[in-house]
This record gives C-alpha cells, structure tokens and sequence, in this order.
C-alpha cells in the first residue's frame, strides 16, 4: 500500500472532481427550474425550451457527474493501492482532456437549444451532430482511464507474480471492465447510426436498433454508478468506524457477480417494445434478478463489519453496537443513510424489472423517483462522505469540525428533501403522471388536479435538495482552499483476524474465465434477439425507421 498519493497524481484526480462539482451546481440548478415548472405555478423565461432544461440535467448529472467523479476517485485508489507511472499519469490527463472537449461540445449544443433530445436521446428526436460527436468523444476519454487501470493492474501482476491483487485495484478494474464493455454499445449507436445521420449521411435510422444498443449501455451504466459506492463501503467505511473489512473473498465474489450479471440485461428497459420476442425478455428479466445476490451479501458483509466495530467497542446485546457507530462522522453518517436508501430503491428496482409490475409504472414519473432514490440518493450520498476526506487528502489540507458539522446538516437536508422530492414522484407515477412531460399540457383536466399536489410537493423537495447542493458546493471549495493545512487519512480497512487475501482463492484472480463467461452470458442475451430485430426491422417512413410503441 503506497503512504501517501505524490501531488502530481492528486492533481489529476482533482482535475475530475473539479468538473463534477461544476457539474452537481449547474446540473441541480436545471432540476430546480424542472419541479418549478411541473409544480404548474412556474414558467422559464427568457423562452427557454423545459426539455432544453430536463436534457442538460439528466447528461450533466446522470452521466458528467458520475463518470468524473467515478474516474478521479478510482485514480486515486489505484494510486493508492499500487500506484502510477509517469506515462500513466501523462496517458490519464490526454483522456481527461479528450473527455473535457466533448463534455463542452455536448453541453453547449444542448444550451444553444440544438439538441433538447434528453437524456436518453431516442430517435426519431434528433439533435445537432455536434452533439453526438461530444458524446463519442466523452466516451472515447473514458477509454483512456480503462486502459490505464487495466494497465495498472497488469504492471502490479507483474512485479507480484503469485500474488492476489489489492482489493481496491481489484474492484477498480472489475467497474471499469463492465464501463468498457456497456459503453461499446452506446458507442456503436451514436457512431454508426446517430452521427450519420444527423449529418444527413442516411435517411433512415432503425430506432429499435438503436434503443436495444442504449440499454445494453443504460442498464450496466446503474452499476458502474453504484460499485464505486461499494468500493467505499467494502474498503472505507469500516476503517472510518474503527473496523476491519468482514470478507475478502466475499467482496471479490460480489463484484465479480456484478461483472457476470449487469450487462446482459438491457431488455427489461423494452419490456413493452414489441419488437422484440418475450421468450428474450424473460430470460433478461431472469439475469436482472440475479444481482439481487451480490446486493445481498453486501449487505451482510457491511452489518457484519459494523457489528464486529460495535462489539470491538464494548457493545452488549443483539443491537447493542448500533449505538456504537459514528453517527457524528459525517464520512459514515453520508454513506449509512445512502446504504438505508438503497433498501426501498431496490424493492422498486424489482417492480421496475417485473413484467406485470413494470406494465403499471412503465413511462411514469415513479421511474424518475426511483432514479433519485438509488443514483441521486444511495449513490451520491455516499460520493460525498467519500468527499469529506478524499478531497483534504488530494490538497493537503484537513477535515475540520466546523465542516463536519456543516456536512452532517447537509446530509439531513439532502435526506429530507430526497424523501420529500422522490416520494412524491413515486406516489404521482403510480397515479399515471408521466415522466419527462412539463405536465403543462395536462391543465385543466380531472387527472392533472390529482397529480397537483404531488407536483408541489416536488417543488418543495426540489427546492430543499438545492439548498443541498449549495451547501456541498460550499464544502467542496473550503475543503479546497480554506480548510487548514495538514494531513488527512486515507481511511483504508484491514482485514479481520483469520482473513485476508491469503484465504482468497486464486479462481478470483482468472480474468480469463470471467471476461470469457461475461462475454458468453452477453451473445446469449443478445445474438438471436438481435439478428431478429435486423431482419425483421419495419418498412421505413421518411427519415426513420419506426417500431409501433412508445417514445
């Protein structure tokens, strides 16, 4: 384990938090403008388009966001863990700079009102090139940092022949792995079909095609949002409680189960596309239930680390060593009450991926609240107790108390208004409010007086979530500039007495067999069904091939 990251890797890591810190400030302002509007007593001025708006919060938060930060985070792990050369760090900083030109191409077209597409951009809406050219770019700089953790690993193997791998560079590379392979699909799309034809190269696109090629990415995308949060779960957390990491092997496993199990999944986002035959459906819907399993034994593994920390400390009884946990350490309190979201977000996970369950929530604003429960809540919660101490050790400066404070008043604020925003999206869906609509064109009617007070209601937890981001956008420059000069931990776990990476099959370290067996469960989901949907794609209609269904 390397003691302390050299200033020119911190460099490199701050680079990205930079851009995702700019991103949480500019992209949660355009959620703010979107529960105002939908609350029915808002509208933009200046003629700004509302699905301008919904278009730049969704790329900017759902992908900007988490992929720079997901990136600077794991640089940072792989520095810490076994390091980075010099050609490394040089490779890593022309894909931050290839991902930094398309990030820009991107949002500008989207702000000059040229590619208000969504997040999703779904054919037959189509935007400037400029757009999906930006897109390509963001997804080719990413490659980059791929690579370099691949590589990173391969140099590590290497110079510790027999050795297993540090679990950090371990988890690292199995994240990155399910990134290369989901973003070759997103990645075909755009090259292949969006890019041509927004030049007016073609003048059909076969729109089932390309939605089947963006859920091959859509869905493995929610993992690579959340195995980072593992990451910190598995490794950070118990140090941060006075722990030690429950299970070596069983975190290697889960992750290698998320590998096997995310990809291959894509169909249960098509569930009521009928181009596509149900007998695939069925066995996607099957595979997506699987990563129940490995969700599970994180949960396990995590309680088990806080019970062991508890009863470390004199804890007695069965629930004795809760009380024990840090709940004045805003580097657990954050993750923790992330962790407890991710309860409710998987049950409606489950009703998400359930045929029957999804036919009744399906193209209803429920689906955007379960996004804000498991990614804008698990997730980014998590990514800002991951904040409070990584970036005081990127800059050489110290978490104060002052900020601990402040952070712990943030965490209850972004907990409060999610609780407020998100369930009354819930509660609207299932009334049959749809998702991305403005609602305006629903004034008046019977149903849109249902739908009122949940409107208002996400207004207010809206409006409660930005006071939020205010307050972590605050934290982020003090903990850049202001926070005193010193030397944070990196909180990394050691493992339990009897445990460790010397008890860890070496099966684990067989990148062969579960790259081979990913790429096998990948061409059974997916061969067939798509060789299908190209040969029986529909008669064309002037500038696009479209499936009867919904858009």
């Amino acid at each position: 384990m390397i003691k302390s990251i050299p200033k020119n890797q911190s460099r490199l890591a701050m680079a990205f938090m930079w851009v995702a810190f700019i991103s949480l400030l500019i992209g949660g302002l355009m959620g703010l403008l979107q529960v105002f509007v939908r609350s029915g007593q808002f509208t933009l001025p200046f003629g700004i388009d509302y699905y301008q708006v919904l278009t730049v919060h969704g790329v900017i938060l759902g992908l900007v966001l988490t992929t720079y930060f997901i990136i600077g985070f794991q640089y940072a792990l792989m520095s810490k863990s076994i390091g980075m050369t010099n050609l490394e760090r040089k490779m890593a900083w022309i894909g931050f700079f290839v991902m930094l030109v398309g990030t820009i191409m991107t949002a500008v077209t989207i702000l000059l009102g040229k590619a208000s597409v969504l997040y999703t951009f779904y054919a037959p809406l189509q935007a400037h090139p400029t757009f999906y050219i930006g897109l390509a770019l963001v997804v080719v700089g990413s490659w980059f940092a791929c690579f370099i953790n691949f590589h990173q690993l391969y140099r590590w193997k290497k110079e510790h022949k027999g050795e297993k791998s540090p679990l950090m560079a371990f988890m690292v590379v199995i994240n990155m792995l399910i990134w290369f392979i989901c973003t070759l699909g997103v990645a075909a799309t755009v090259l292949i079909q969006f890019i041509p034809w927004s030049l007016g190269l073609v003048t059909e696109i076969d729109i089932l095609v390309s939605r089947t090629l963006f859920w091959y990415f859509g869905h493995p995308l929610v993992y690579f949002w959340l195995l980072p949060a593992y990451m910190a779960w598995y490794t950070i957390i118990p140090k941060v409680i006075g722990g030690k990491i429950f299970s070596d092997s069983l975190a290697r496993l889960s992750f290698i189960l998320f590998l096997l199990f995310s990809i291959p999944v894509g169909f249960h986002h098509q569930l009521t596309e009928p181009g596509i035959d149900p007998f695939w459906k069925y066995i996607q819907v099957v595979l997506t239930f699987m990563v129940v399993i490995p969700s599970l034994l994180t949960a396990f593994s995590m309680f088990a680390s806080f019970e062991m920390a508890g009863r470390a400390k004199g804890a007695k009884g069965k629930l004795g060593w809760f009380k024990k946990l840090p709940w004045k350490d805003v580097r657990f309190l954050a993750p923790f009450i992330g962790m407890a979201a991710f309860i409710p977000g998987g049950a409606g996970g489950i009703i998400n991926a359930s045929n029957q369950l999804n036919g009744v929530i399906h193209n209803t604003i429920w689906v955007t609240g379960h996004f804000h429960l498991t990614v804008a809540t698990t997730v980014m919660l998590t990514f800002f107790g991951i904040a409070y101490w990584l970036i005081p050790v990127l800059t050489g400066r110290t978490l104060t108390r002052k900020i601990n404070k402040l952070g712990i008043i943030q965490t209850i604020v972004w907990t409060v208004g999610m609780t407020i925003m998100s369930g009354s999206m819930h509660i609207a869906g299932l009334l049959g409010a749809p998702r991305r609509s403005s609602y305006s064109e629903y004034g008046g009617t019977e149903q849109a007086q249902e739908w009122i007070g949940y409107q208002i209601g996400q207004a207010i937890g809206g409006t409660i979530l930005f006071i939020g981001i205010l307050l972590m956008v605050y934290i982020f420059f003090y903990l850049t500039f202001r926070a005193p000069i010193g030397i944070e931990e990196f909180p990394v776990a050691e493992y339990r007495e009897g445990d460790g990476v010397d008890r860890t099959p070496m099966l684990f370290e067989n990148w062969k067999l579960w790259i081979g067996i990913t790429a096998v469960l990948i061409l059974i989901a997916y061969t067939i069904p798509f060789i299908d949907i190209i040969q029986n794609a529909p008669p064309g209609s002037p500038g696009f091939k479209w499936p009867i269904g919904n858009i």
